[in-house]
């Protein structure tokens, strides 16, 4: 059983992780290399060394070109073998009846994941304004978490006392609100900033959507029902 869940994961892993590198590489870093156009321009003439939106010092980061998508493929592959095995994990207590099953699982996940917190904090260019880090880090793990629990409890259960306290759980990250600078925008233009939250939206909706569908499928297949 470990071994089939473990292969279902790695399967729909580097399946959903080979198509969001396809489409950052198309879509997602262009406009990332544009932002970084405008942020290279504002340090140029800051004092050595620049700092960054949090304070540091800059980070190392790959050279453009095929160390920086090698980097990003080998991160989204470790990710989505990682978001695989909880995938089928939760397969594993709760068998999905086909891919639509899996589907559905792999929506929550982009809404647990992305979606939810990415309305408080949307994906962010370099040169962006940020408020401080820890605080973003742990609006974003509380989102995760609240929204996580709430759809379960929503879609999950069939009593109305905790169907109510799931949507309690969801909106309440929102109404607290997510930590925000006192400036709002960026170096690059607004145009470019939409952009590039647009691809982000849909290669994160796709990437839940090849794993959700993927997973549910090799879970059927290496994991036959009893």
């Amino acid at each position: 059983m470990f071994r089939a869940l473990g292969f279902s994961a790695f399967l729909a892993g580097l399946s959903a992780a080979s198509l969001l590198t396809l489409t950052q590489a198309l879509w997602v870093t262009p406009l990332i290399l544009q932002a970084e156009v405008y942020e290279e321009a504002a340090a140029s003439g800051a004092p050595e060394p620049t700092e960054n939106r949090d304070g540091g010092t800059d980070a190392w980061r790959p050279e453009t070109g095929w160390p920086r998508l090698l980097a990003t493929a080998a991160g989204n592959g470790i990710l989505g073998i990682g978001y695989g095995l909880m995938l089928t994990g939760l397969y594993a207590w709760r068998r999905p009846k086909g891919t639509a099953q899996g589907l559905a699982w792999g929506l929550a996940g982009f809404a647990v994941f992305f979606a939810a917190p990415g309305l408080g904090l949307p994906p962010e260019l370099p040169g962006d304004f940020a408020a401080e880090l820890g605080a973003r880090q742990a609006w974003w793990l509380a989102t995760a978490l609240c929204t996580a629990g709430g759809l379960g409890l929503v879609c999950l259960q069939e009593h109305r006392p905790l169907r109510i306290l799931g949507g309690m759980l969801l909106a309440l990250p929102h109404l607290i609100g997510a930590p925000h600078p006192p400036l709002s925008g960026g170096l690059a233009p607004e145009t470019l900033r939409v952009q590039f939250r647009l691809a982000t939206l849909l290669s994160n909706a796709l990437f839940w959507g090849v794993l959700g569908g993927v997973s549910a499928a090799a879970f059927r297949r290496f994991c036959p029902a009893e």
